[in-house]
């Protein structure tokens, strides 16, 4: 009698089966390992990555309370200004790995890569391989979408979910089955927990594009909707009301809100107030924000990072590849959101932190947001016609008649318009944000890209479409190249010129266009070269910035971060030494004004530092009364007046000034950065507190800039605003004392002056 073959073999059997069935595209697994090498390369130089989340993920491995609510601190004592979900993940690596640069960022990689393989499942589906290879190809090279994934922010994750909840609504109207339906507005909710309304600003295409894409009745697809509208009521509310309900004794205070509200949090920091302007959270509207004229940086404040025509040197641009130009040579002004020539803005890298353009329909065209993410969107808008009227019908009665591919297009085109009107009219968001259109540019792009190549060689009446993209592409592209590289400005303009020109004589003259595709290649290869080369500078810069941003200027400026994002930050040795030495059992190791200059001390140390205000400085989350009673009690010995101006803590430093004793630190100050495996230090010489509570050079070399206090000299041999030979700066930071570069407009930071206070005096 024959032994029956176990089942479990069976099963194994079936799957490599299966595996063998598998029709592989490799030209989806180049785009894939290109993806990863840009997002992950050079990533063990992220340092601390964006500090202000990298203090939050040590906090929020420490306990299941930190972990839920997103503490800032290991003390609960206020939170991020931001929903936890992606930072639960950051939160789970580094729980696995260790808290490191890379293994914050690691989430952010792979949902980069996860989000370039949903764009070519999405595009495959209805229009091929093809399409949907030169779409992934597409968002694998928007440079914002290179500088993104390789940060511990969040839109890397946000861009992810709201792919994948298309991808369910997709499903859900393909195989017509509701459950799909739900699980994608489910989807929908979880994505509002990672940057609140911002994913809200695709919502309307997946209620459009599942009205139009299923063949049921009206009735039932309101029915349809209206159950799925409850389970992303159920997935967006969830948490925020968990936070609104609890105690707010038995919870950290909310942070970015006025009043304690996650709700609050969600519609009007991160709601209302980026539309109109910002008004909370930071003390009041910044400068210039929307309304800079002719797009310049004159007027705004001076982006973390970047740097003021005082102290600044000026170099040459880095060579397109093949040139002579070494990583981290000296020139940039500090990145992208620099200044260079007479404070002129850079078309090197972004706008900075907060120069977004003019607002207006052209203002995503402009050059503080275009070399981040518009390098392709004349293509994207062109295609959308192109493939509107490649893929009509042969028994549509009207000629708005919709097909199933035209269906598809409306999704996208949905996601675009109110996105691009959104940043066209915004006064307050940073240009990092501006990869929500990536998925939009991508897949229009691609697909139009592909029928206006068709077209062509069909020589319909759309054939002009192409020859007219590639044309108004390359000009586009040459703008954001010219004052980076002038030469190759007139070669991509000349080569574009020449190319468009044969594609739109061609057709008319040759009776084998429709087997020519050398041409539109070339046309297609020569709009890659610019945003390719664009995407490749945060890798080889191994950049992991707060305020991400790609382009050449990041390797000028020796690691500084591109948009001006805080990288290594320093601690001051001295002081954490004196802290640590007489903390005791008080429950922080001391108090300061806002984050950027508490995050460093909770990385290095893992212990609870208390950031008053928040990530501003400004949030009101502790009373005077509640500040006396931890002093009072022992919980809180110390405050460092390190931080922001114009705290929102006023009261309570008036109080600590008053009434508190200064603590004269030793002479020689020594500040050192310690993350992603290097630790350099530098020290200064400084005088002792002085009255007002200034003492020189607090918290890094010489102060602010790296500057020297006044009546300090500078080591022999530096000069000003330079730090002393033969210290190495850390990778992604600068080696004077980081002002700041949080996200979301901080100023300030670890390394500006200040003064230590024994708040022990005080009820002695």
């Amino acid at each position: 009698m024959e032994s029956k073959e176990p089942r479990n073999t069976k099963r194994q059997d079936g799957f490599l089966a299966k595996l063998k069935n598998v029709k592989w595209d490799y030209w989806l697994i180049a785009i894939l390992i290109l993806a990863a090498f840009l997002y992950a390369w050079n990533i063990w130089e992220a340092g601390e990555a964006n500090n202000f989340y990298t203090a939050a993920i040590t906090s929020m491995t420490q306990n299941f309370k930190n972990f839920w609510y997103a503490s800032f601190d290991p003390a609960g004592y206020i939170t991020v200004d931001k929903p936890p979900v992606a930072l639960w993940f950051m939160a789970i690596s580094a729980k696995i790995f260790g808290v490191h640069g890379w293994s914050v960022v690691l989430p952010s990689i792979l949902f980069g890569i996860g989000s370039v393989y949903l764009i070519y499942n999405l595009i495959h589906k209805r229009f091929g391989r093809v399409p949907a290879r030169i779409s992934a190809l597409i968002m694998t090279l928007t440079p914002i979408v290179v500088a993104d994934s390789r940060t511990n922010n969040m839109d890397a994750t946000l861009v992810f979910f709201l792919l994948l909840s298309i991808w369910f609504v997709q499903k859900a109207a393909l195989k017509n089955q509701q459950r799909y339906l739900w699980i994608g507005f489910a989807l929908m909710g979880v994505s509002f927990n990672i940057k609140m309304l911002q994913a809200f600003m695709i919502l309307p295409a997946l209620y459009f594009y599942y009205w139009i894409a299923t063949k049921i009745s009206w009735k039932k697809k309101i029915g349809h909707l209206a159950i799925a509208t409850i389970f992303l009521a159920i997935f967006t509310l969830i948490w925020p009301l968990s936070v609104d309900m609890t105690n707010s004794n038995n919870r950290p205070y909310e942070g970015g809100s006025e009043h304690n509200s996650a709700l609050e949090l969600a519609f009007g920091y991160n709601g209302t107030e980026r539309l109109l302007g910002q008004t909370t959270g930071t003390g009041g509207a910044f400068p210039g924000m929307g309304n800079n004229k002719k797009g310049s940086s004159e007027g705004m404040p001076t982006p973390p990072g970047g740097s003021s025509k005082k102290g600044s040197t000026q170099g040459n641009p880095p060579g397109m590849p093949g040139s002579n130009s070494k990583k981290g040579s000296q020139g940039g002004p500090g990145g992208p959101g620099g200044n260079s020539k007479g404070n002129k803005q850079m078309a090197g890298g972004g706008g900075g932190a907060f120069n977004i353009g003019t607002a207006g329909p052209l203002r995503l065209f402009q050059q503080e947001l275009g070399p981040q993410i518009s390098w392709l969107l004349i293509v994207a808008i062109l295609g959308f016609f192109s493939s509107f009227f490649y893929y009509r019908g042969s028994k549509m009665k009207h000629w708005w008649s919709l097909t199933p591919q035209r269906k598809e297009l409306w999704l996208w085109a949905a996601w675009m318009v109110p996105v691009f009107g959104f940043f066209s009219v915004a006064s307050f968001f940073h240009p990092y944000y501006t990869i929500m259109l990536a998925p939009a540019i991508a897949t229009l792009g691609g697909v139009g890209l592909y029928t206006m190549i068709k077209q062509w060689m069909h020589k319909s009446g759309w054939s002009l479409m192409l020859p007219t993209a590639i044309l108004g592409t390359s000009l586009l592209q040459a703008w954001y190249l010219y004052e980076t590289y002038p030469v190759w400005t007139w070669i991509l303009v000349g080569l574009g010129t020449l190319v468009s020109i044969i594609l739109y004589a061609m057709p008319w003259i040759s009776k084998k266009a429709a087997k020519a595709y050398t041409w539109p290649v070339i046309g297609s290869i020569l709009i890659m070269i610019a945003p390719a080369w664009w995407s490749l500078t945060p890798t080889l810069a191994g950049s992991s910035d707060g305020i991400p941003s790609a382009g050449p200027s990041l390797l000028q400026s020796s690691g500084m971060g591109g948009g001006g994002g805080m990288g290594n930050s320093q601690t001051n040795s001295e002081l954490l030494k004196y802290v640590e030495k007489h903390q005791g059992n008080a429950k922080y190791l001391f108090a300061t004004d806002d984050s950027s200059t508490a995050a460093p001390y909770i990385i290095k140390t893992g212990k609870a530092v208390m950031a008053m205000g928040g990530f501003n400085g400004t949030d009101p989350a502790i009373t005077l009364a509640q500040f006396k009673k931890l002093v009072k009690s022992g919980q809180l010995k110390y405050y460092y007046s390190g931080g922001k101006s114009g705290s929102g803590n006023s009261e309570i430093v008036s109080w600590i000034k008053k009434h508190a004793k200064k603590v004269t630190l030793k002479s020689t100050s020594s500040t050192t950065s310690t993350m992603g495996g290097a630790t350099t230090s530098s020290s200064t010489k400084k005088p002792s507190a002085a009255p007002g509570g200034q003492p020189g050079g607090q918290g890094g070399p010489g102060g602010p800039g790296g500057q020297a206090p006044s009546g300090t000299k500078a080591p022999s041999g530096t000069k000003p605003g330079t730090k002393p030979s033969g210290t190495k700066a850390p990778s992604s930071s600068s080696s004077e004392s980081s002002q700041g570069g949080m996200p979301d407009g901080g100023m300030g930071g670890s390394g500006q002056s200040g003064t230590l206070y024994d708040l022990t005096s005080i009820y002695k």
